[in-house]
C-alpha cells in the first residue's frame, strides 16, 4: 500500500542519513539517528501486529517497551530482543552525550542491523 512504501522510503533515507554520519566520522549523530529509525520500525511492527504503541497514561512507549511488547508477542526471538536492547542501549548513551561508553564500530553493527531487521519485519 502507498502508506508502506512511504514509511520504507521514509525509513530508507534516514538509514542513507546514519550511514552517511557514520561514514563522515559522527558517530553519535549516526547512533541517535539510526535508533530513532529503528525505534519507529518498533512502533510500525506494533501497529502491523495489532499492539498498541501508547502508555496508559496515553504517551507513546519507547525503544524497550516496544521491544518487549513484540518479543512477549512472539513477533520474533528472545534473542533479536536482546540485540534491539543492546543498541537501545547505544543509542540511549549517544543521546544522553555518554560518547565514551560505545565506538565507532558498534554502531556500525547498530546500522547493519536496523538495515536488515527492518527488511525482514517491513520490507523496507
Amino acid at each position: 500500500n502507498i502508506r508502506g512504501l512511504l514509511q520504507a522510503e521514509i525509513f530508507g533515507n534516514f538509514l542513507e542519513i546514519g550511514e552517511h554520519l557514520l561514514s563522515e566520522g559522527y558517530k553519535d549523530a549516526a547512533a541517535v539517528t539510526i535508533g530513532a529509525v529503528l525505534e519507529d520500525a518498533l512502533r510500525e511492527i506494533c501497529k502491523i501486529n495489532g499492539i498498541s504503541t501508547t502508555k496508559p497514561n496515553g504517551s507513546p512507549m519507547t525503544i524497550e517497551p516496544l521491544n518487549t511488547e513484540l518479543a512477549k508477542a512472539e513477533i520474533y526471538s528472545k534473542l533479536v530482543q536482546k540485540q534491539i536492547t543492546s543498541f537501545a542501549h547505544i543509542r540511549n548513551k549517544a543521546a544522553h552525550g555518554q560518547y565514551s561508553e560505545y565506538d565507532h564500530a558498534q554502531v556500525e553493527l547498530m546500522l547493519l542491523f536496523v538495515q536488515s531487521f527492518s527488511e525482514q519485519n517491513l520490507g523496507s
